[in-house]
């Protein structure tokens, strides 16, 4: 390889700009960044221009943009999977004419849908002033700047005849995270669907499901819970890792094996959210021997009737997984039970094992006839108690009214 000597290294280093690209970054250090980043951004881009190979502008740079165009943004993009079901449950429900409300901005790629399936305008909110510049150069190299407006505000801030000149007729938002509720989906659907969305708006999605299942994966423990390392216990360490959130690469290297069916927990309706914090008690089945190490939480999400998307055990994509490992592991033969307790405060999921596991013949004697209104175990009361109530006639309105042990009400 043939190497380029300078007899100015610092020259060589940088490049003609540098006196001038220098002032620009020591600028840019000291610019606030109350702005969303904008104009350390364009200080940056400017010395960038005039040293292309300048080092601290560009680690700045990277920084910066790092800081506020979080990472996921990137494999959202790339997943074909997610784009096409959004594509076609986008088309499905945006009618020429429409005004639609588009949550959420990113790059643009749903507001671009929309305004491809007819709407009349789209108006895309995007609260990351950075995120909302580039996403309207996109938007403009494509085209659909005369049919796209993006706001950059957060969608709370937005109001009716002064950021948009009327109610939206569809409301599409992709604002979930691998348990749904992590980016505040439904306190921000449940204003948008009342402030700023005619009544019977359509929405994508529909709505969503978490789900629960037992699984094993000694992979899982060895990445979050190794027990020694060059001979000494680590296991006191164990307690800070409790919930693992995994990655796809992650996920694919753990090799997690379902132990039983997905159990629902919670089904959100994003047409008509409703922001009460719920809980419920279930049991997790165990349909083959195995050891269980986790409870793997997954959602599914129907865009439109028909489209869904999923980041189940057998779905691909970019979307990463969330396991709550048991503080034991447990050996588990078929028709065994795991009680668990979930909650979630329509912001954040918790979820807990009740116990060991519950052999088969005990948990088949806990759902005498497969009828809620029969079963032996009381239900777990608000604090936590399952200390039997005191006993009550029954009658036959009881068991049409009943539900799922595992359904909660919303």
């Amino acid at each position: 390889m043939t190497k380029r000597h300078s007899a100015d290294p610092a020259q060589d280093f940088h490049g003609a700009g540098a006196p001038h690209a220098d002032t620009l970054v020591q600028r840019a250090k000291s610019e606030p960044l109350d702005d969303g980043g904008l104009r350390t951004s364009q200080i940056l881009d400017d010395a960038l221009t005039l040293d292309p190979r300048h080092h601290e502008a560009q680690v700045l740079q990277e920084r910066l943009h790092q800081m506020f165009v979080p990472r996921w943004h990137f494999p959202m993009l790339a997943d074909s999977a997610r784009n096409r079901a959004y594509a076609e449950a986008i088309a499905a429900k945006v009618r020429p004419g429409d005004v639609v409300l588009d949550i959420g901005c990113g790059a643009g790629l749903t507001a671009m849908l929309a305004a491809r399936a007819g709407a009349k305008h789209v108006y895309t909110c995007e609260q990351q002033p950075l995120i909302a510049q580039a996403a309207t150069r996109v938007i403009s190299d494509n085209g659909l700047s005369g049919r796209i407006t993006v706001i950059p505000k957060w969608s709370h801030d937005i109001a009716v005849g002064t950021d948009i000149p009327e109610r939206a007729d569809v409301v599409i938002s992709e604002i979930v995270d691998t348990v749904l509720l992590g980016e505040g989906a439904l306190a921000t659907l449940t204003h948008a669907m009342s402030a700023l969305a005619k009544p019977g708006a359509r929405t994508v999605p529909e709505w969503g499901a978490l789900k629960a299942q037992l699984v094993e994966s000694s992979g899982l423990l060895d990445q979050w819970r190794p027990q020694a390392a060059e001979g000494f216990d680590l296991s006191a360490f164990h307690r800070f890792a409790r919930v693992a959130q995994l990655t796809p690469g992650e996920f694919a290297a753990c090799g997690l094996r379902p132990l039983g069916p997905a159990a629902e927990l919670f089904r959100f309706d994003f047409t008509n959210p409703d922001l009460t914090p719920a809980r419920t008690a279930t049991d997790l089945m165990c349909a083959a021997a195995g050891t269980v190490h986790a409870v793997l939480v997954s959602f599914e999400m129907q865009l439109a009737p028909g489209i869904r998307v999923a980041n189940g055990m057998d779905s691909g994509g970019h979307w990463g997984r969330t396991a709550f490992l048991l503080d034991q592991a447990q050996a588990a033969a078929p028709g065994d039970r795991l009680a668990v307790t979930a909650q979630h405060d329509t912001s954040h999921l918790s979820v807990a094992a009740n116990g060991p596991l519950i052999p088969a013949g005990e948990a088949a004697a806990a759902t005498v006839w497969l009828n809620p209104a029969w079963r032996l175990r009381p239900p777990l009361r608000e604090d936590g108690d399952r200390s039997a109530p005191p006993p009550a006639a029954w009658r036959p309105a009881d068991a049409a009214g009943a539900g799922h042990q595992g359904q909660p009400c919303h």
